[in-house]
């Protein structure tokens, strides 16, 4: 059994490695090098004791110095997970797995020059789920044919297997282009970082869900609308009938993405009376919020569309409640494409569903919330407990790619 679980595994970083070989033509053979066969690279050199921080062997090249961190999560993306065991690596500052003999972590070449290279490491989530990595920003393979990235590869308990999730990648890449956006797996989540700066240091925030989007785990997440917690809003560009962008189809998420924000969407069966009342509370926490929140209301029935008729009622509604804050926007249906709304899978048939995003990555999801005390303070607390120290840093001056 053991023989059968280690040949599982070599398979899966043989796999891997084909798919991050940008700097080999070789194909890859059943022959690895005896470094690989008597240690998988998940295990080749893995310290016996772990903790939730660590500071890589890249840290000392002359390159931008980042710290990347977060939450790893249970599979409903609000129980912390502790002890998960994550293993990253990347390339150097000129996009090689260069190695380094002097290096405790280091992986000498397999016999067809592949390697995860020296700038490699693991760590363990502490009780709180939390994780910390400081390295160096690697740089995109010399041929620039993917996106400067950062392998992790997750071990927790439900598996007997490691199993990848989506690479840390930069969110100002070139290379990272709308068409590679959609095409992400999400497994674990979103992986697309958006930096802060402090002191020189870029700091980028990542939660990991674990299992999801991956085959064939054990615990999936219910979901009924809306995307996951962990993935990214994707952008979508609605008519906005009231609020500052009034007037024109204006994408929330890439113009107003950036602190916290919430989409409220309903569909085909309005309740106008709960409408009212959760747009006054959603007000109410945009003026005391100010800058770091951004709140729209998305009107998505498809029943007897009209954009005139649509238009006039989200104008009354706005102003009869005075909203200040709150910007009223509609498209025709939940699976329109000419704005592109269908991409975050909403159900038109739930009474609602509240998305809570953070740097554009969905933080919280509610379905059919009934607008209540206990779940105006439910909102209130998660805004509260995702404000944290970097919250309201800014972006690096300087270009990331």
């Amino acid at each position: 059994m053991l023989h059968l679980l280690k040949k599982a595994i070599l398979l899966f970083i043989g796999m891997n490695l084909i798919n991050c070989n940008g700097q080999t033509q070789q194909k890859l053979t059943n022959t690895l090098s005896k470094d690989f066969d008597e240690s998988p690279p998940f295990y080749y050199k893995m310290p016996t004791k772990l903790v939730a921080s660590d500071t890589s062997s890249g840290w000392d090249q002359n390159g931008q110095k980042i710290l990347l961190t977060g939450t790893v999560y249970q599979i409903d993306g609000k129980t912390p997970a502790p002890n998960v065991v994550l293993y990253y690596y990347h390339t150097d500052i000129n996009g090689l797995y260069s190695t380094k003999k002097s290096e405790e972590r280091n992986m000498p070449k397999n016999k067809l020059g592949q390697t995860h290279g020296y700038i490699r490491g693991w760590l363990k989530t502490d009780e709180q789920g939390h994780y910390s990595i400081y390295t160096v920003k690697p740089e995109t393979y010399p041929s620039r044919d993917e996106p400067a990235h950062i392998h992790v590869t997750v071990k927790d308990e439900i598996l007997n297997e490691p199993y990848y999730i989506d690479d840390f990648v930069f969110d100002d890449d070139s290379l990272l282009t709308t068409e590679r956006r959609k095409k992400m797996q999400n497994r674990g989540g979103s992986g697309v970082i958006r930096f802060v700066e402090k002191e020189n240091l870029w700091i980028g925030e990542r939660n990991i869900i674990l299992g999801l989007n991956i085959p064939d785990y054990p615990k999936q997440s219910t979901n009924n609308s809306g995307k996951h917690i962990g993935e990214d809003i994707i952008s979508f560009t609605p008519f906005h009938a009231y609020g500052a962008d009034k007037g024109t189809k204006t994408c929330p998420i890439c113009k107003y993405g950036w602190f916290h924000g919430i989409l409220y969407f309903v569909g085909n069966n309005p309740n106008w009376e709960n409408i009212k009342k959760w747009l006054v509370f959603l007000d109410n926490e945009g003026i005391e919020k100010g800058k770091y929140l951004k709140i729209y209301f998305v009107y998505g029935n498809e029943t007897n569309y009209s954009k005139k008729e649509r238009l006039n009622v989200l104008e009354k509604l706005g102003t009869t409640l005075d909203l200040k804050t709150v910007a009223l926007t509609f498209v025709s249906s939940f699976s329109d494409r000419s704005s592109e709304i269908y991409l975050n899978n909403i159900n038109p048939d739930v009474e609602n569903t509240f998305l809570i995003y953070k740097r554009s990555n969905i933080i919280d999801k509610y379905v059919n919330f009934k607008p209540n005390e206990d779940n105006y303070n439910t909102i209130k607390k998660r805004l509260e407990k995702t404000t944290n120290e970097y919250f309201k840093l800014s972006r690096p001056k300087q270009k990331q790619n």
